[in-house]
C-alpha cells in the first residue's frame, strides 16, 4: 500500500511541476508530460517496471478523448468543412504516408511496417500547434485555418488507423482457422471473453456490424432517456458515473467483437454531437480524460530508452530533420496549389511539420499489437519527442521568414477600400461593438466601422450594415476612414494590446479626439487610462450593478432606494479607480506595488460608509424636492475611467410582471 502510493505520489508531483513550466516556456502541455516522464523514469530513475503495467490504464484516455472528439464533429459541420477536409487534410495525411512509407521502405524495412511508421509520423500535434495558433492570434490567418482543417482531419483519421494497425502485424495475435472461423492467438486466449470467438467469417461480420448499431441506437435513443431520469433524480454525481459507464461499456463492446475500443467512442461521440447533453457529457468527461492522457504521456516518457538515442545520435536526430523536411515539403507543395501566399505557405508548412501526440498512441498501440518491434518502437518515440521539442523552434523560425516575405516579396493582406468616412469610428464589431453601432446608428449618427474579422464583416453586410474589412491598428485605414476629422473613436477590438496601441496613435495624433474604449478587465483599463482613452467601460461592469440594484430589490429595498445604491457605489467605485490609476505602473505587479496595496485596503475599509454618506444625501435631497431626482445616464462612461464631466447611470424601466 505504501509503495503504491509513494509511485502515486512522485507521477503527481512530477506532473505539478513540468507541465506549469512546460507551459511557461510555450512547449504545451503534452511536452510537459513528456519530459516529467523522463525525469522521474531514464533520468532519475524513481519509477520502473510498474511504468507499463500503469499506461495499460492509461490508454483509457485515449478512448475519452476520441469521444470528446466525436463529441464536437456535428455532422453538418463536418459536410459544410468537406472541400477543407479532403482537399487539404486528405491530400497532407495521403501524401505524407506515401512519402514516409516509401522512406522507410528506403532503409529496408518490409511493406507493413513501413506503412505503420508512415501513418503514424503523418500526424502533427494538436496539442501543440493550436496552442501556439491561439496565443500568436494567427489562426484567422489563411495559413492558421489551412492548418486547423489539417489537424481536424488528422483526429478523425486516427481511427482508421487504429483500426488498421492490427492488419499489419508480424504476428499478429488474431488467426483463421481452416474452417473459417476466428481463433485468438497467445496465453491469455483462453482468459478472455469474445463474442465472435469461434464463428465463421460471416457471422464475425454480422456481429460486429450489430455492435456498431447498438453503438448508434443507444447513442441516438437511449443515452437521452438515461439522462432524463438521472437529471429528474438531481443528483450531480450520477452525471458523472452515467457518462463514464457509457464510454466504458462502449470501449467492452467494441473489445468483445475484436474493434478498436477508441473507434466505437468516437463514433458514439458524433452520434451524441447534436444531444442536448452533450455539454453535460464534455464537463463531466474532460477531468479524466486530462488526467488519464496526463498520465498515458508521464508512462511514454518514462519508458523512452535514452540509451538508443545516446547509442545512436546521429541516426535519431538525422530521422527527426529528415522526417520534419519531408514533411514540410509535402505541406508547401499543398499550401503552393491550393493558392496560399507566402506568409501563410510558411506558416502552413512550419506550423504542421513536426509528429505530434498521436503518434505516441499508434506506437504504443503497434507494440501491443506486435506491429512495431521494441527497438524500431523506441527509435519512433524518440523520434516523435524531438520532433515535437523542435515545434517551437519552427514556429520562432516563421516569424523570422514572415517578417521577411511580409516585407520584401509579398504585399500586406488585402484590405477594403475605405469610400467613405464619419464623424465616429468604430474599430472591432463583435457582440460589444455591434451594440455601440447599432445604438449610434438608430440615434441618427453615421459611422464607420472597422474589423479584421471578415467572417463577421461579411455577416454584417447581410444585414444591410455597411462595413470595411481591414486591421484597424494599421495607421492609413484610420486615415481613409477619416481620423483626421472625425469626433469620437470607439475602440472595440478583442486583443488588448492592439487597443492600447490604437487609442496611443490615435491620442497622439489627433489628441482632441475622444476616445471610447472597451476594457477587458481592471489593469486593462489602468494601460489604457495611461494610453489617453477619454472613456473607458469595463465590459461586464455596468451589467454587475443593474444585476446587484435588483438583488436589492428582492431583498425589499424600494425602487428608487435601489437605484440611489447603485448610483452612490458607481460614484464611489469611480472615484477609487480613477485614484489608483494615478498610483498604478506600468510592468509592476499591482502586490508589489506599495501606494496601490495602501490605497486599496483603505478603500475597502471606507466602502459602506462612504455609500451610506452619499445615500442619506440624496436621500436629503429627494425629500427637500416635489419629485425624487431621477439621475440620467451617460452610456459612454458609466464602468471604467472618464477625464471628462460624468453622470450617474440611469433608473432602468421595470418591464411588465416585474422583469426587467
Amino acid at each position: 500500500m505504501e509503495a503504491t502510493l509513494l509511485q502515486i505520489t512522485i507521477y503527481l508531483g512530477a506532473m505539478l511541476v513540468a507541465v506549469p513550466i512546460s507551459i511557461r516556456f510555450g512547449l504545451g502541455s503534452v511536452l510537459g508530460y513528456l519530459l516529467a516522464g523522463i525525469a522521474i523514469g531514464p533520468v532519475l530513475g524513481l519509477v520502473g517496471s510498474e511504468t507499463q503495467d500503469l499506461q495499460h490504464y492509461a490508454e483509457f484516455g485515449v478512448v475519452l478523448m476520441l469521444f470528446l472528439i466525436g463529441l464536437e464533429l456535428d455532422p453538418r459541420t463536418l459536410w459544410d468543412m468537406r472541400k477543407r477536409l479532403l482537399g487539404l487534410g486528405g491530400s497532407q495525411i495521403l501524401l505524407s504516408i506515401l512519402v514516409l512509407t516509401g522512406g522507410a521502405m528506403l532503409l529496408g524495412l518490409n511493406g507493413p511496417l513501413a506503412l505503420a511508421i508512415g501513418m503514424t509520423l503523418a500526424l502533427s500535434s494538436t496539442a501543440i500547434v493550436l496552442t501556439t495558433l491561439t496565443e500568436k492570434g494567427l489562426m484567422r490567418t489563411t495559413g492558421g485555418r489551412g492548418a486547423f482543417s489539417v489537424l481536424l482531419t488528422q483526429d478523425i483519421a486516427v481511427i482508421p488507423a487504429l483500426a488498421l494497425l492490427p492488419l499489419l502485424a508480424t504476428a499478429s495475435p488474431v488467426r483463421f482457422t481452416e474452417d473459417g472461423s476466428i481463433e485468438r492467438a497467445g496465453e491469455d486466449a483462453h482468459h478472455s471473453i469474445s463474442l465472435v470467438e469461434g464463428l465463421p467469417a460471416w457471422g464475425v461480420t454480422l456481429v460486429t456490424l450489430a455492435a456498431v448499431a447498438a453503438v448508434i441506437l443507444a447513442g441516438r435513443y437511449l443515452s437521452p432517456l438515461v439522462f432524463r431520469i438521472i437529471h429528474n433524480a438531481k443528483l450531480k454525481e450520477l452525471y458523472t458515473v452515467a457518462a463514464l459507464a457509457f464510454v466504458v461499456s462502449i470501449a467492452v463492446l467494441m473489445i468483445l467483437v475484436g474493434l478498436s475500443p477508441a473507434l466505437g467512442a468516437f463514433l458514439a461521440g458524433v452520434v451524441l454531437a447534436n444531444s442536448e447533453f452533450k455539454h453535460e457529457l464534455e464537463a463531466d468527461i474532460e477531468p479524466f480524460k486530462g488526467l488519464l492522457l496526463g498520465l498515458f504521456f508521464i508512462t511514454v516518457g518514462a519508458g523512452i530508452n535514452f540509451a538508443t538515442l545516446f547509442s545512436n545520435p546521429f541516426l535519431i536526430i538525422g530521422l527527426t530533420l529528415a522526417i520534419m523536411l519531408i514533411k514540410g515539403a509535402v505541406l508547401y507543395g499543398i499550401a503552393r496549389v491550393t493558392r496560399m501566399k507566402a506568409r501563410d505557405r510558411w506558416l502552413f508548412t512550419l506550423g504542421l511539420a513536426q509528429a505530434g501526440e498521436f503518434g505516441f498512441v499508434l506506437v504504443a498501440f503497434g507494440v501491443s499489437q506486435a506491429v512495431f518491434p521494441d527497438f524500431i518502437a523506441e527509435i519512433l518515440l524518440l523520434v516523435v519527442a524531438l520532433s515535437m521539442l523542435l515545434t517551437p523552434l519552427s514556429f520562432i523560425l516563421f516569424e523570422k521568414i514572415g517578417a521577411h516575405v511580409a516585407d520584401g516579396f509579398e504585399e500586406a493582406p488585402q484590405h477594403d477600400e475605405i469610400d467613405e468616412e464619419a464623424p465616429i469610428i468604430i474599430a472591432g464589431v463583435g457582440r460589444f461593438g455591434q451594440s455601440v453601432n447599432r445604438m449610434v446608428r438608430a440615434s441618427g449618427f453615421k459611422t464607420v466601422v472597422l474589423d479584421s474579422n471578415l467572417e463577421t464583416i461579411q455577416l454584417m453586410r447581410r444585414f444591410g450594415l455597411k462595413s470595411f474589412f481591414g486591421d484597424p491598428t494599421r495607421p492609413e485605414l484610420l486615415k481613409a476612414a477619416g481620423l483626421d476629422k472625425a469626433r469620437v473613436l470607439v475602440v472595440c477590438v478583442d486583443d488588448k494590446q492592439s487597443a492600447i496601441k490604437l487609442v496611443r496613435y490615435a491620442k497622439r495624433n489627433r489628441p482632441d479626439i475622444s476616445v471610447v474604449a472597451r476594457a477587458h478587465d481592471l489593469l486593462h483599463v489602468y494601460e489604457l487610462y495611461e494610453a489617453g482613452a477619454d472613456h473607458i467601460i469595463r465590459e461586464v461592469f455596468d451589467s454587475s450593478l443593474r444585476a446587484a440594484r435588483y438583488v436589492l430589490e428582492d431583498m425589499g429595498l424600494s425602487d428608487y432606494e435601489a437605484h440611489a445604491m447603485e448610483t452612490a457605489f458607481y460614484r464611489h467605485d469611480r472615484q477609487n479607480l480613477r485614484a489608483l490609476a494615478e498610483v498604478w505602473k506600468p510592468g509592476v505587479p499591482v502586490t508589489e506595488n506599495a501606494e496601490y496595496m495602501r490605497l486599496t485596503r483603505e478603500m475597502t475599509d471606507n466602502l459602506e460608509s462612504a455609500i451610506l454618506t452619499q445615500l442619506d444625501q440624496m436621500q436629503d435631497e429627494a425629500a427637500g424636492a416635489r419629485t425624487p431626482k431621477r439621475a440620467r445616464g451617460d452610456v459612454g462612461a458609466l464602468s471604467g475611467i472618464s477625464r471628462k464631466t460624468e453622470r450617474p447611470p440611469a433608473k432602468a424601466p421595470r418591464r411588465p410582471g416585474g422583469a426587467r
